[in-house]
């Protein structure tokens, strides 16, 4: 593979023009298919295989006309202290509200609340619910405004009104400005990594790109495909991120082969070959990783999945073809400030047949040089294996402690910041109606050929009611056949609540004695419901998910590495890495330690997702620096260097990238900290603080601790495995011995060779 890879970055380099006119045109293409697309149909947020899903399909099936996941809204009002809202003044209010919601566009129906018994006991809060034909993302301006103008004349009355649910309620944002601090935070760390402006910015510029390219070919396919607006969001992030570490490994690569002396066309080559291969097997794991996500059976993650796989394959062939051209118009320019002095004097010098010794010189003079902070801290680590091994484990396992209380649901209005309307109404109703009522279970009964529905509907209600952690039923309603009803019951613990999903449990466990019993049967669905079944679905899949993509990617390191512990030591250090990442995100939104730093207004329950999420995405970067900086130690390892002389080789010419790597992933995920939505919140921490665990502790530390103790014993591959594997030469080997010249440089100094030697 290097040689191939090193005969197309040589052809991206002299071709450089086709190459960047052919990006152009592909993103030129795919942007007008994006504007020219249709727009996606709205395909809903189904979750196959749950049983509040198969509730809903139910009622849109028996309720034609009534949209079971249309928008909703619930008006809270609250009369004056010392007043009651069923006084004559305050009810015409509410009743003036109700009337004029009723009659706007898209609203399926508006329930009165003095008619509805939606009066709290002390008669203080009263709330009317209005329905949609439409989902939320389909209202129109027009729907909305006359909802927030009805609520804004009841406020003139004296009333405090507040809207809960979906209809007004704004879609999730990532960071806004704090975003746009990361990137900027990134562009500052290529700057100081690279000392030149042209290095900082042709990362960047191709990430751009690739971000571009992937995103047009999403809008441009989502008609077809049924992808929906928020499919690309994943596809977005992580585009940006890779896109710019890989881009920026070819970079320090090709700067590290012209300081060996290289021309600039076979420096590029070089680059492509060894640290191009590098990036094919680091997006390999990416898009294993995000692809995986479909085992969990939720076709929008499995939407958001392939998406975002399909914009890291992008990065990876831009990083193999338009870097490699761009470099070739920035040949000198990338180089820092005192390499390109050099290398416009040795230039000058080699026309005359001089110079090459100091090209020798030059080689441990400049990029990675022989003592720079990467070969400090290996050798510190190759001295002290043990110690820094067992701090490693031992400071991760404490982090990953509160994991053990993990609690999965989906946060809803009450983890919103209090500055919401909706947070707001959802306050009103714990404190009018008791905690559970701003979690209704839906019960859905079908009793299509029962002899007596209405009977059989009546039975199953009381039963629900008198179920212990039920405060109260709603009377049935029934479709035009009379063949299906459904009601509500409301719990007395709020919606993220333990004993709600007791609940749940128990009222489902009912089901058999009551089919038996009237022969109609029921399901349990809203809101409440549907997160409960959702982190169920997902904790289910976990352990599949982790099998299919650990298994896969262990396949993957040890054709890279050729080597059976190498690749148990990675999956081990990442177990370690997400799990210290989950510990972190439990004791922050779960149990509030350090809340008021993030803004984390509200602590509950972990976002049901969010497990899959880290997961998937973490494993995939994690196994980018694993890859990138295990590759030059094996390098140096096939090249003749000791098990110590390699480890320090490779982190003396990796640990800065990738050091940089890691803080751009933190720049750009913490950039989602600072929205106000506390599940974007969550996922930009998660991943943010993953990332430092990962790639500070585990790649940084661990990793050169186990190898150093493991020695020759971290390269074997048993001898008929090494011949059933295929040679996919990821070292650079065959390149090396087509020109002794990209051999790597003489092994360290004599000093470095006693402190290396394991």
């Amino acid at each position: 593979m290097a040689a191939y890879l090193y005969r197309l970055g040589r052809l991206a380099f002299r071709r450089r023009w086709w190459v960047t006119l052919l990006w152009v045109a592909v993103l030129a293409v795919v942007g007008f298919g994006a504007v020219k697309a249709p727009a996606a149909p709205d395909t809903g947020n189904s979750m196959p295989g749950i049983e509040s899903q198969k509730a809903f399909d139910l009622m849109d099936q028996r309720f034609p006309g009534a949209k079971a996941d249309g928008a909703n809204a619930r008006i809270v009002f609250v009369a004056p202290h010392g007043e009651k809202v069923t006084a004559a003044d305050n009810r015409a209010a509410v009743e003036k509200v109700v009337h004029e919601v009723s009659g706007g566009p898209q609203v399926a129906g508006a329930v009165d609340p003095f008619q509805a018994r939606a009066v709290s006991k002390d008669a203080g809060t009263a709330y009317a619910t209005v329905t949609y034909k439409v989902a939320a993302d389909d209202l129109t301006d027009a729907a909305k405004k006359t909802l927030e103008d009805a609520v804004q004349q009841a406020r003139d009355a004296g009333l405090t009104v507040e809207v809960g649910g979906n209809a007004l309620a704004t879609q999730p944002a990532a960071g806004g400005a704090a975003e746009g601090i990361g990137i900027v935070i990134a562009a500052a760390v290529l700057l100081i990594t690279f000392g030149s402006l042209a290095a900082a910015g042709l990362p960047l510029l191709t990430a751009i790109v690739g971000v571009g390219v992937s995103m047009a070919s999403i809008m441009a396919l989502a008609s077809t495909f049924g992808l929906s607006g928020t499919t690309g969001t994943l596809a977005s992030m992580l585009g940006i991120a890779v896109g710019i570490d890989y881009a920026m490994f070819v970079v320090s690569r090709y700067r590290e082969e012209r300081a060996r002396g290289h021309e600039p066309e076979e420096a590029a080559g070089l680059a492509a070959g060894t640290a191009g291969s590098a990036v094919v097997f680091a997006g390999l794991t990416v898009v294993i990783a995000l692809a995986g996500l479909s085992v969990v059976g939720i076709p929008m993650l499995t939407k958001m999945g392939l998406a975002a796989a399909g914009a890291v394959a992008i990065a990876v062939v831009i990083a193999l073809t338009l870097v490699p051209a761009l470099l070739a118009f920035l040949p000198r320019a990338v180089l820092s400030r005192s390499a390109r002095r050099g290398a416009k004097n040795e230039d000058a010098k080699n026309k005359d047949g001089k110079n090459k010794d100091a090209k020798a010189k030059r080689a441990k003079a400049k990029e990675g040089g022989e003592h720079n902070g990467g070969s400090r801290w290996a050798r510190f680590v190759l001295r002290r294996p043990l110690p820094v091994l067992l701090a490693a484990v031992a400071g991760l396992g404490a982090i990953a402690l509160p994991v053990t209380g993990l609690q999965l649901g989906m946060p809803g209005d009450e983890a919103k910041s209090t500055s919401t309307t909706e947070r707001r109404a959802y306050d009103a109703l714990a404190e009018g109606f008791g905690p559970g009522f701003n979690g209704p279970l839906t019960i859905v009964v079908d009793a299509k050929g029962t002899a007596d529905a209405k009977g059989a509907v009546h039975r199953i209600t009381d039963r629900i009611g008198a179920t212990k952690g039920v405060v109260s039923v709603s009377p049935a309603r029934f479709n035009a056949a009379g063949d299906t009803a459904v009601f509500s019951a409301t719990p007395s613990t709020a919606p993220t609540d333990e004993k709600t999903k007791d609940l749940v449990r128990t009222i489902r466990a009912e089901r058999p004695a009551l089919e038996s019993a009237t022969h109609a049967s029921f399901e349990v669905t809203g809101s409440t419901a549907v997160n409960i079944d959702v982190a169920q679905k997902v904790q289910d899949a976990l352990i599949p998910y982790l099998a299919v993509v650990v298994g896969l990617a262990f396949v993957l390191l040890l054709v890279v590495f050729r080597s059976l512990l190498v690749p148990i030591k990675a999956a081990a250090g990442f177990l370690l890495s997400v799990l210290a990442a989950f510990g972190a995100v439990v004791a922050v939104f779960q149990w509030g330690w350090g809340a008021d730093l993030l803004g984390v207004e509200q602590t509950g329950p972990i976002m049901s997702l969010m497990p899959i999420f880290l997961v998937g995405i973490v494993f995939g970067l994690a196994m980018d620096y694993e890859v990138f900086l295990v590759t030059r130690m094996r390098e140096a390892y096939v090249h003749g260097d000791r098990p110590g002389q390699a480890i320090v080789t490779g982190f003396r010419h990796s640990a800065r990238v990738v050091v940089a790597a890691a803080l751009i992933m933190m720049a750009v995920f913490s950039g989602f900290v600072g929205s106000a939505e506390s599940m974007i919140k969550m996922i930009g921490f998660g991943l943010a603080i993953a990332v430092l665990f990962d790639a500070f502790v585990v790649r940084m530390a661990l990793v050169p601790a186990v190898l150093a103790l493991l020695g020759d014993r971290a390269w074997w591959l048993p001898r008929w495995l090494d011949r059933v594997l295929p040679n996919i030469d990821v070292e650079g080997e065959a390149l090396s011995r087509r020109s002794p010249a990209a051999a790597l440089p003489a092994p360290d100094t004599t000093q470095d060779r006693e402190s290396a030697h394991v």
